[in-house]
């Protein structure tokens, strides 16, 4: 039996991810936990790997979607295994939008089975052609006898352009006229990325006429969006600046940097010293270092300090687990390290993880 591939829950709270590009392609061999995807949860990018090995068959799922979590998102059929041992989209382990295009050798408008590639029968259910009409060359109908039937239709018959349901969808959502797309797909069949790639670029006009881009929300800058709207509307806010006399904390950074420099070690940031301040402080101090959580009081008993961190995409906050047990040195080498690998996205999800207090700097 083929085997599910689900769409992996990397986080407890997580309820949903979205596919920023598959590694693979539909029919290619994958290995055992080799990379297949890499998907963005509302931290970090992460890279799936096949959960079986085999063939991969029916990715529900394209670029760009957003998936809810426990979702199927494609199979992996083990050897011996065909198309034909796929479930049926109404026996799927798990549902998914009708929208997404299913591999079926039979179209179910149809009364009786027709003999078709796998291939062919979902071009056909893409393009509403009626299988039962289409002349075969062969044993089986295949792709290029429903290309055939296509070219052959009045133009009355069918949509003007050629476009795949998900794009058709994209282009509604948009306000993409699809008359305006060149299709990249085949026969000039307009896909998704297609559609995206006008909307993106596409300049519109507001009511008072000002021109202007406009970009999709999505991603990591949709997650800042609503975590400071959910900040302002559920958390008091206090705003409290205090000068303060750094001349000691400035000499003794210059007399760690100069021990640093002899000994070919990385230079020491204010940052990292404010971190170990901080990490002292909330030791004795157990009550900021503290969640409320279902009506209680948690106090953590580990000193995790995350440090905003700004990207391309917006910002991101690794943290520093155990900053209370660590010196001036390591902090300085691990925050150089995590600051280097969120501005690459190659931070992983233990690295945004579990943070119990967080300093940012806007002195800058």
């Amino acid at each position: 039996m083929p085997v599910p591939f689900i769409m992996p829950k990397f986080d407890m709270d997580q309820e949903k991810a979205t596919i920023i590009s598959w590694a693979k392609k539909e029919g290619e061999f994958v290995k055992f936990e080799e990379t297949v995807l890499t998907v963005e949860t509302d931290k970090v990018a992460i890279d799936v790997p096949s959960p079986a090995t085999g063939t991969l068959a029916r990715i529900c799922y394209k670029d760009g979607d957003v998936v809810p979590v426990t979702t199927v998102i494609a199979y992996i059929l083990k050897d011996g295994e065909t198309l034909a041992d796929l479930p049926q989209a109404d026996s799927a382990p798990l549902s998914k939008p009708a929208s997404v295009p299913v591999i079926q050798t039979v179209v179910a408008a149809q009364a009786a089975p027709v003999n078709a590639t796998p291939v062919a029968a979902r071009m056909a259910k893409e393009e509403g052609v009626d299988l039962s009409k289409v002349v075969s060359s062969g044993e089986k109908i295949t792709r290029r006898d429903v290309e055939r039937y296509l070219v052959n239709q009045k133009p009355a018959g069918r949509v003007a352009v050629a476009a795949t349901p998900a794009a058709r969808h994209a282009a509604r959502g948009k306000g993409v006229a699809l008359e305006t797309v060149t299709g990249s797909g085949p026969r000039g069949r307009v896909q998704v990325a297609d559609v995206t790639a006008i909307a993106q670029s596409a300049s519109v006009f507001s009511v008072n006429g000002r021109e202007s881009e406009v970009i999709e929300l999505s991603g990591i800058r949709q997650t800042i969006a609503e975590r400071m709207q959910a900040s302002f509307q559920t958390i008091p806010h206090i705003a409290l600046t205090i000068e303060v006399d750094v001349t000691a904390l400035e000499n003794a950074r210059a007399h760690l940097n100069q021990l640093a420099q002899k000994r070919g070690e990385g230079r020491i940031s204010t940052t990292a010293l404010l971190v170990r301040i901080v990490a002292w402080a909330l030791e004795r101090n157990p009550y900021i270092n503290a969640s409320l959580i279902d009506g209680k009081i948690h106090l953590w008993k580990d000193v995790n300090i995350g440090v905003a961190t700004a990207i391309d995409k917006g910002l991101i906050v690794p943290v520093l687990h155990g900053a209370n047990h660590q010196s001036v040195r390591q902090l300085a080498d691990a925050l150089e390290d995590l600051t280097t690998r969120a501005r690459e996205g190659r931070l992983g999800l233990r690295d945004v993880q579990h943070g119990t207090f967080t300093i940012s700097n806007l002195g800058m």
